[in-house]
């Protein structure tokens, strides 16, 4: 059975080094993981390539979660947002949600979580990503 994300490409943005070599790990052999430590750096990379998903971290001082979902709105395939946070409240969640994010992802993470939640993902913009006769056609198919 072939994987949803064999190829697809996630960045991760934090200022905790830790963070992205979990992700790594965790999401090792099921898609690419890119990082950056900055918003900034985050920025650039979105500008440069095509990302399915962006797992951000809540502050990234002096930006927020907020400042890289202004971010990813403004790219044509526009990945999508994931935060993740020490301090995953419902609050939180529902302020996520609300302003488009995909999802909240607690830390320190959970294995099986950000598996669930990455796929889950990566099928969602992939299908909100392929042309719309291709939607059709598997729809009728």
């Amino acid at each position: 059975m072939q994987r949803p994300s064999a190829r697809a490409k996630v960045l991760s943005v934090s200022p905790v080094k830790h963070d992205h070599e979990e992700l790594r790990a965790i999401l090792v052999g099921q898609c690419r993981v890119f990082d950056a430590a900055s918003f900034h750096r985050a920025r650039k990379l979105l500008e440069a390539d095509v990302f399915a998903i962006v797992l951000c971290e809540r502050n990234l001082a002096p930006y927020t979660w907020r400042d890289v979902l202004a971010e990813v709105a403004a790219v044509p395939t526009r990945p999508l947002l994931v935060v993740t946070s020490r301090l995953a409240d419902d609050y939180l969640w529902s302020e996520a949600l609300n302003l488009g994010a995909y999802d909240v992802l607690s830390k320190p993470f959970v294995a099986l979580e950000v598996t669930r939640t990455v796929n889950a993902a990566l099928l969602h913009w992939k299908y909100q990503n392929e042309p719309t006769t291709a939607r059709v056609r598997a729809g009728h198919g």
